[in-house]
């Protein structure tokens, strides 16, 4: 008798290893392993022959590096989303991606179900079962991790019983999430919020100490509100996040310390690595400022916010999430310039901007012999800016 079919979200991890089994043996279904590649730098082939040996009948690996820079990262990039003013959601944003080809898979094979490793106190789950609803309300959604809290040393033992080959090396104190976008790090010693991360928990940020004694500079071509240049060079979407990245984080920017509201009402101690994402952002943000209308500014940033929150809660699919992004695609149409950036020692700032079509207009902003303002309309400006406090003073003896 044949069985359903079920596609795992699977990062060939201890975890997604068990879980293989797990599915197959105790749920009663073929296992799909499906994997997209953010930005992981793994072996395509030993993770093909690891689900393989797991018990999964097929694997899908599908390398989403251009596609989670353009369609998840640039609109991200493009609302300047910081979550809680801080996180460029690194993490967040892979997951909606994810979920869009456990649903490709789960079409092309006719799985009548997804599947993911998230734990029950997490945000991942949230992001990942919204998603599938989003794109897919009939498919039925299993997370073993959840209805169980499997921990790693039953994890363990349940490899070692079923002969599924796991990584055998010391295990990391910390819990590692990687992407094009950024880099979490979890667990040990970052659960103390009073503990200073140790230089053991980053790996693409160099620290102030080890930092460059030069400066050095970026200067970030913009064309429609997207990246498309560094230092000249022309670049892929995710080559411009990959070489950003590299030169930020080696000046010792990029690294990111909170206390993060989860989706599910905790508060966590999180720690990042997102050179490239503040860097670009704060690129971005400059040019936005040169090309943009003040009141229009005004209104993104609170629109700027709210897409941050949908996109970490996991409402990525959302109408109002798309409609934001509609919005920021039509106010782009005028972001267009270069952002020089310097980098020193963990610090970063905006040293130099330019754009196609700026409304900084020299003529009207100096205080030199150029300039041509009219001063003596000011006067009459402020005489009507004023006149509903005039006539409030008036009535009510003026506000004390």
């Amino acid at each position: 008798m044949s069985r359903d079919k079920v596609v795992l979200a699977y990062s060939g991890g201890l975890d997604t290893s068990v879980l293989v089994r797990i599915l197959s043996d105790e749920y009663g279904y073929d296992v799909i392993a499906c994997h997209a590649d953010v930005g992981e730098a793994k072996d395509h082939e030993k993770l093909r022959a690891k689900a393989r040996q797991a018990g999964a009948v097929a694997c899908e690996i599908v390398d989403a590096k251009e596609e989670f820079a353009r369609d998840f990262c640039f609109p991200a990039l493009q609302a300047n989303a910081l979550y809680q003013g801080v996180y460029p959601l690194s993490a967040a944003l892979s997951r909606p991606l994810i979920a869009r080809h456990l649903v490709a898979s789960a079409r092309k094979h006719g799985a009548a179900a997804v599947a993911h490793g998230a734990t029950g106190k997490g945000n991942d789950q949230v992001r990942f079962d919204l998603a599938v609803k989003g794109m897919a309300p009939d498919l039925k959604i299993l997370a073993p991790q959840r209805e169980r809290n499997i921990t790693r040393d039953a994890a363990m033992e349940y490899a070692a019983k079923h002969g599924i080959e796991v990584p055998t090396t010391k295990k990391s104190p910390f819990s590692i999430d990687e992407n094009l976008w950024g880099r979490s790090i979890e667990g040990g010693v970052l659960e103390d919020p009073m503990q200073e991360p140790p230089e053991a928990a980053f790996a693409w940020t160099k620290s102030i100490e080890d930092a460059p004694a030069a400066p050095a500079y970026l200067k970030i071509g913009f064309e429609k509100g997207l990246p498309v240049s560094l230092n000249g060079e022309r670049l892929s979407p995710a080559n411009v996040i990959i070489k950003t990245g590299a030169i930020a984080g080696e000046n010792g920017v990029g690294r990111i310390d909170l206390i993060e509201d989860r989706v599910v009402g905790i508060k966590s101690r999180e720690t990042y690595e997102c050179p490239a994402a503040v860097a670009l952002i704060c690129a971005r943000k400059e040019i936005e400022r040169f090309t943009v209308t003040g009141d229009a500014l005004r209104l993104k940033a609170l629109l700027d916010q709210r897409f941050a929150e949908l996109a970490y809660d996991g409402f990525w699919y959302s109408p109002l999430r798309l409609a934001i992004q509609s919005f920021n695609d039509s106010l782009s149409q005028s972001v267009s310039g270069e952002t020089v950036l310097k980098l020193y020692r963990g610090s970063m700032r905006v040293v130099g901007r330019s754009a196609q079509h700026p409304l900084y207009n020299h003529a009207l902003s100096t205080y030199g012999v150029e300039d041509r303002f009219d001063h003596r309309a000011a006067e009459g400006f402020i005489k009507l800016l004023g006149l509903q406090l005039q006539e409030f003073s008036r009535q009510h003896g003026g506000v004390q």
